[in-house]
């Protein structure tokens, strides 16, 4: 009677296996399931990204969110004239310095701030201004300026598609910060 239980298991065993086999093999053989591919990631259409260089001992370092051209008209378009750029997208573009720096005859004291500009089809005014951690130019605020001047910007003839800053060397001593974006090429000097 012993032998004849455990033959009976044995059997229903051997039957529920074969069961899990087949319903595991008909899955993996239904045409009519539909899987899901996984989407490719999209590539940000404006790119957080950051630049930096050291002019003798002073650490210069630029974060931003870099937008492209991607056929629009910039300046004078989406971004418009006498109005108050954040100068990239998303959050405040902003600029660190572990020194104090001298821009257009003012010292810029070391630390981060905010960078703005005004663009028009002159003159473009640039802000340094303390208020840094900000949404685009949503709380900018000009009593919190710390240095404000202005610049002739330079018309490039090649258009720059994605928005880029550069931190150059000319010396131990001085350096340039400048922007360029569609035409449009933006550049000032300072001194350590």
């Amino acid at each position: 009677m012993k032998n004849l239980i455990l033959l009976i298991v044995f059997n229903i065993l051997i039957v529920s296996c074969k069961n899990n086999k087949a319903t595991s093999e008909d899955k993996s053989h239904d045409h009519n399931t539909t899987e899901k591919a996984e989407e490719p990631k999209k590539k940000p259409l404006s790119p957080h990204t950051e630049t930096m260089a050291m002019i003798g001992d002073a650490h210069i370092h630029i974060d931003y969110s870099s937008p492209g051209v991607r056929g629009r008209i910039i300046f004078g378009g989406l971004v418009g004239y006498d109005n108050v750029w954040q100068a990239g997208a998303h959050k405040a573009t902003w600029i660190e310095t572990n020194k104090d720096l001298i821009i257009n005859g003012e010292v810029l004291p070391k630390g981060k701030y905010g960078f703005f500009t005004i663009p028009s089809k002159g003159d473009w005014t640039v802000m340094f201004n303390k208020n840094w951690d900000q949404h685009g130019k949503d709380e900018y605020d000009e009593k919190d300026d710390v240095l404000r001047f202005t610049v002739t910007p330079t018309i490039l003839e090649d258009t720059t598609e994605h928005l880029e800053y550069k931190v150059n060397k000319i010396s131990d001593t001085e350096g340039e910060i400048s922007l360029s974006w569609e035409k449009v090429k933006l550049s000032f000097n300072f001194k350590i």
